[in-house]
């Protein structure tokens, strides 16, 4: 899978998940330095190749010159999630996403849950974005560190977590509570509704309960990805911790 930018590019190799860098030949040399200072350390190999060649490959000219190759993020399980969350010694944290279409959105959130600790992301396969190049482009590499777990029937799941002891919170601008209302010393799912939709009935009425973030403004509502990750860190300083350093 090809990524493209060289701030995105700059991004994966950071977070550890590019396989080799592109590079038009031609680009500017301060940006051709900075690109194999970063594959250097990543200790990823630096082609430079015909921009023709980046073109057909993207399909687009807006690629600034420079791409990378990064694994096909892999479906994961639930039980992996729950592995991750015992080998951390932590309650577990989990992001579900029902029909969110926007594959920036879903990438920004990925990000967002592998930056700030929660354990896995979970979408529907027929009402959510796929996990393509556009959404590993946004997460930066984090699509190679957090469980990504596909499933077909999120209701389904929900009720599986709910036996498997895990409470459900579904986010709603009229929610019940507000995240410090809310005892998240245990296990724990969030459930992040489409911008225009909110949650689906059949989602809503599986969750145990529903949350909101107070907002003071005039427009109302908060980007989902945004919101996302104000209610993952929410949790994590809730159960006494700031998000984790980058595992060894």
């Amino acid at each position: 899978m090809l990524i493209y930018g060289r701030r995105p590019v700059l991004e994966a190799l950071r977070g550890g998940a590019v396989e080799r860098v592109l590079v038009a030949r031609g680009v500017k040399a301060q940006v051709l330095t900075e690109l194999r200072r970063a594959a250097e350390r990543a200790r990823v190999p630096l082609d430079e190749v015909p921009r023709i060649d980046l073109d057909r490959a993207l399909k687009t000219t807006a690629h600034q010159g420079v791409a990378a190759e990064v694994p096909e993020p892999r479906s994961a399980t639930l039980d992996e999630a729950f592995a991750l969350a015992a080998k951390r010694e932590e309650r577990l944290l989990l992001v579900l996403l029902d029909h969110l279409t926007d594959p920036h959105n879903v990438g920004a959130i990925i990000r967002s849950a592998e930056v700030l600790g929660a354990h896995g992301v979970v979408t529907e396969a027929r009402r959510s974005a796929p996990i393509s190049a556009a959404v590993v482009k946004t997460a930066a590499g984090a699509t190679s560190h957090l469980p990504l777990i596909q499933v077909p029937n999120l209701p389904q799941v929900i009720e599986e977590l709910k036996q498997r002891n895990v409470w459900v919170y579904g986010t709603d601008a009229d929610g019940t509570h507000l995240p410090e209302q809310v005892d998240w010393d245990r296990d724990a799912a969030l459930v992040i509704g489409s911008e225009g939709e909110g949650l689906r009935r059949l989602v809503r009425e599986r969750c145990d309960d529903t949350v909101r973030i107070p907002v003071r403004g005039r427009v109302g509502s908060l980007n989902a990805s945004v919101a996302a990750g104000i209610l993952v860190y929410s949790v994590v300083r809730a159960r006494g911790s700031e998000p984790a350093g980058p595992e060894s």
